[in-house]
């Protein structure tokens, strides 16, 4: 059951990361436009910055958790590479804990944060007047997400870890190997 959920999560993320690739493209492309038309108009679209900003707070949380499945999220290995497997297996976990319990406060602090805005319709005090629960839901969402996910991997690699399937729990949470990182380049 907890495999059909990480693939299931996995898949998830695929579609998630790929609706942040197509926000930030927009926000790229809605920004040129502002530009040119600044240049060689004279005429301002108004709030492409403000809503390019929203666009990429939004893409950023879409995209934590397929990094999460990737194993992309930035980690010192200088040292964990040389403990024996068993070793590396325990760290790993450590630091899915104190990632996902970071990710954690955060998500609690944006859930209240989205919760006041949508108590009291709290709009942006840019001319536009944008809704902000319209960007921070989304963002909420990728948020909430990322920490769902963070906790199926980490209680698959822990089961994984205890039952001595150290491979196992390094394909789910370990440092991807110079191979790893290739492979995924040719694929």
């Amino acid at each position: 059951m907890l495999r059909v959920l990480i693939l299931q999560s996995q898949r998830l993320s695929h579609l998630l990361v790929w609706i942040g690739g197509v926000l930030i493209l927009f926000s790229a492309a809605l920004v040129t436009a502002e530009v040119f038309m600044r240049k060689l108009f004279n005429i301002s679209i108004g709030g492409a910055d403000e809503i390019s900003g929203y666009a990429f707070g939004v893409a950023t949380t879409l995209g934590f958790a397929y990094a999460l499945f990737e194993r992309a999220h930035i980690r010192v290995d200088a040292l964990v590479l040389r403990f024996p497997r068993k070793l590396q297996a325990w760290i790993n976990l450590l630091g899915l804990v104190l990632l996902v319990g970071f990710a954690g406060v955060v998500t609690w602090t944006a859930w209240g944060l989205v919760a006041d805005t949508l108590t009291h319709g709290s709009r942006s005090i840019t001319p536009m007047r944008t809704p902000l629960a319209i960007p921070q839901i989304p963002w909420l969402a990728g948020w909430i997400f990322f920490v769902y996910c963070g906790v199926l991997l980490g209680i698959a690699s822990l089961a994984a870890t205890l039952s001595g399937r150290d491979e196992e729990a390094h394909r789910l949470i370990g440092l991807k190997s110079l191979g790893e990182q290739i492979e995924d380049e040719t694929a």
